[in-house]
């Protein structure tokens, strides 16, 4: 099969991976989605707040499709392992365009926007698998991390500029035109991925179903390993996404400002961790990235002005860069035949928490203030993270064994597949 592993170059550089067959043609897709998602999210989160005033559904009109992610991950997930990649990806990206272009229409009744909104976070949870499953095929094992951390810094990037491009769009043209920009990349994501991929057959056999999907789920969340990897995944950067969710209220002149510095920061992170980390220094990185990812929030208690606030969340962001260190470890757990799954669980499962988070941050800013929600939030993914520290530290001590002095959690077990 053409760009299977074992006719890939070895994953030692980043020139490897672009030498790939079908790696590029896959990146530049998945970057005009990147940029096409961060457009929109901020045009229409600024449009529903000059709509209604209301930082909650400014906060869900962006991250409430995630919400949708809940869904998809107890119905469609059985299909990210039984369809063929080239043709799902390239519908996914159909109906992005032609659902964002839809929302650029004058007058749209917020009811239909949030409608619209739920049918394409159904549609991205079964993205989210198919697309993961084919990256694991096109690289080699030991690219997997290198490659994944490539497209981290990709969104990073496309997110800088986007929330730039955006900023600028909405503040000198209007929301609609950023919009329907965002629509026309998603149909140029979508021409790039038609063309340049080579059709694969699906990874399993079979019909996809609700009840495949829940059988597998059952099986990926059995071992008590990768359940709190999944948790780990989940939950401290979810909450911290709450945070972000209330930039626009924050500062709704300066929103843009904010949410390209958390990409930087994020570039930052994933650049250092999938690049120049040692593999045994890496996986004890977890805790710490999710602790800076989190404390540095807590200053929004104090309100501050515009430039302290644009470092604290560059700085917090290199946090997120604990993603490629609990992904691989959740690679490492699961069987290569449900690696599709396995992804498409971890993104839906980390979306979903986002899109719940927003909708706390939301409620919690309209009954106090956003800088304070924000602290609200930052403080409760502290408390996660300390949390599933904790009980990993457990699951050491209940084998007996090396694993009661770990502290990572991509390293709470060695076993569990």
């Amino acid at each position: 099969m053409s760009g299977s592993p074992s006719q890939t170059p070895r994953m030692r550089s980043y020139s490897a991976l672009f030498r790939t067959r079908e790696f590029t043609p896959f990146f530049l897709s998945t970057a005009l989605s990147s940029a096409a998602s961060t457009i929109g999210g901020l045009a229409l989160a600024t449009l529903t707040y000059r709509a209604t005033g209301s930082p909650l559904l400014a906060a869900l009109s962006m991250f409430g499709p995630q919400l949708a992610q809940v869904v998809g991950a107890t119905t469609l997930l059985s299909a990210s392992d039984r369809l063929p990649p080239r043709a799902t990806l390239t519908g996914i990206a159909l109906a992005f365009a032609l659902g964002t272009a839809a929302m650029a229409t004058p007058g749209l009744p917020i009811g239909a926007v949030f409608a619209l909104l739920f049918v394409l976070g159904l549609v991205a949870s079964l993205g989210a698998g198919v697309g993961w499953g084919l990256l694991n095929e096109i690289l080699a094992k030991e690219g997997y991390l290198l490659g994944r951390s490539v497209f981290n810094m990709s969104n990073g990037l496309m997110q800088i500029a986007g929330f730039a491009t955006g900023g600028v769009m909405v503040a000198t043209l209007s929301p609609r035109t950023a919009l329907l920009t965002s629509a026309a990349l998603y149909l140029t994501g979508a021409l790039t991925t038609r063309l340049g991929l080579t059709h694969r057959p699906p990874r399993l056999s079979g019909r996809p179903s609700i009840g495949q999907t829940w059988r597998t789920n059952a099986q990926l969340w059995s071992a008590r390993p990768r359940r709190l990897t999944y948790l780990g995944l989940w939950i401290p950067n979810g909450m911290i996404v709450g945070v972000e969710s209330l930039y626009v209220s924050y500062d709704p002149g300066s929103a843009g400002t904010l949410f390209a510095c958390a990409a930087l920061g994020m570039l930052i992170g994933d650049v250092t961790i999938g690049r120049f980390v040692a593999p045994r220094l890496r996986r004890q990185l977890a805790v710490p990235l999710l602790l800076l990812l989190a404390v540095p929030n807590l200053l929004f208690a104090l309100t501050p002005e515009m430039w302290a606030a644009a470092v604290t969340v560059c700085v917090a962001s290199v946090g997120y860069g604990a993603s490629l260190v609990q992904q691989e470890r959740l690679m490492s757990l699961t069987p290569p035949e449900l690696s599709g799954h396995a992804l498409g669980l971890h993104s839906a499962g980390m979306l979903t928490m986002q899109g719940v988070s927003a909708a706390l941050a939301g409620t919690i800013a309209q009954l106090t203030s956003p800088g304070a929600a924000m602290t609200v939030m930052a403080a409760g993914s502290v408390c996660v993270t300390a949390a599933l520290v904790a009980a990993g530290r457990r699951e050491g001590r209940g084998r007996g064994g090396r694993e009661g002095a770990l502290s990572s959690p991509a390293e709470w077990s060695r076993s569990g597949t």
